[in-house]
């Protein structure tokens, strides 16, 4: 870890939304959800949930273990167990869906805490997802195909999202919170140390400046006498 390094993943995370998600139901193809984990860690989202059966998500781990290093992706069984929290929370639902009513992707209030549904390939977003959904957006389409591909749809979606938040100075300060601040730092500076922690139950030691630990050896003495802190 070089100082450089670790000033990165500090900055990024400085850009973190965590009012910001997608969900993506019933999404299959492991290269679409890989290139969707990709843009949302480019619009600053640090956790997503993917929709989709136990077959096909060991696939898509796979191929996308680079990105999972940065956005956290959870697999869920059915699409109203993915959303049912985040309306609980106040999250407005927006569906790529071209369902009646359907509105310019441009037009929503992306500034609030939202939650970007992508349908699958083919079929588009499922009955149960479209009954969730607060509002329906659609990408105009100048040409004879009827849709884009579903992770180039997500890229315009969140670019979008990107430039009202980026308006709205939502990316000036840091909006998490200290503990999840400090817990993913580690966990992105430290990984073999982390995993490490989390299967022994310790608390994860300092870091300094440079993303090291602050007392490496004394932290390494204290584990193999037993006196490291637990979680």
């Amino acid at each position: 870890m070089t100082a450089a390094r670790f000033q990165r993943l500090r900055q990024v995370l400085e850009f973190r939304q965590p009012d910001l998600t997608i969900v993506t139901d019933n999404v299959h193809k492991s290269r679409n959800l890989s290139a969707i984990v990709r843009t949302a860690d480019a619009a600053g989202i640090g956790g997503m949930h993917c929709v989709i059966p136990d077959k096909d998500y060991k696939a898509f781990r796979g191929t996308a273990m680079g990105s999972h290093s940065w956005v956290k992706v959870a697999r869920e069984t059915d699409v109203t167990a993915a959303l049912t929290p985040f309306k609980a929370q106040g999250y407005q639902v927006l569906a790529a869906h071209l369902g009646e009513g359907a509105l310019d992707f441009r037009e929503p209030d992306y500034t609030k805490p939202t939650v970007i549904l992508m349908g699958a390939e083919k079929l588009g977003v499922s009955s149960a997802g479209c009954e969730l959904a607060d509002a329906f957006i659609t990408i105009p389409m100048m040409g004879m195909v009827q849709s884009f591909n579903v992770s180039v749809a997500a890229g315009i979606i969140l670019a979008e999202v990107q430039r009202q938040r980026q308006l709205a100075g939502l990316y000036k300060q840091r909006r998490l919170d200290d503990e999840v601040y400090q817990r993913t730092l580690f966990e992105w500076a430290q990984p073999k140390i982390s995993e490490y922690c989390r299967a022994n139950g310790l608390a994860y030691p300092p870091l300094d400046e440079d993303g090291e630990l602050l007392d490496g050896l004394g932290w390494q003495l204290a584990v193999r006498e037993g006196r490291a802190l637990d979680v």
